[in-house]
């Protein structure tokens, strides 16, 4: 019996260079693979995000889930922080956030840079007969 891949190896794992391109279906597989990653990743550092902002700063689950999801998209921090404690969370949860959406958006658009550049490969090569 053939053990099934791990996530994380299916979503690096790509046919080699001598190899045909994959499949529609094999490539939609890995790109939802790739978004469910992004989408744990993704509810991982808002959960860490709002935990950090409900203990250091005692803000209640809506704002503090506010405050996570400004920071883990980018645009910055919604209410004033009080506490010490608070502002160097935030700042670390800033540095924390900004990684994991570089590291998931590399997840998505690794199976379609490599189809991609595969195609043109592959299409070279045909060329060349």
């Amino acid at each position: 019996m053939q053990q099934r891949p791990t996530i994380i190896a299916s979503l690096t794992s790509f046919e080699k260079r001598h190899h045909k391109v994959a499949p529609r279906l094999v490539f939609a597989e890995r790109l939802a693979r790739a978004i469910g990653l992004w989408l744990a990743l993704t509810a991982f550092g808002l959960a860490i995000g709002i935990a950090g902002y409900a203990h250091f700063e005692g803000m209640n689950l809506t704002d503090a889930f506010l405050n996570a999801s400004m920071i883990l998209s980018g645009m910055g921090p919604a209410a004033e922080l009080k506490t010490e404690a608070g502002k160097v969370f935030a700042g670390c949860y800033a540095i924390f956030s900004g990684l994991i959406i570089v590291i998931a958006t590399g997840f998505v658009l690794a199976p379609i840079f490599h189809r991609v550049l595969h195609k043109f490969h592959v299409e070279a090569r045909d060329g060349d007969d």
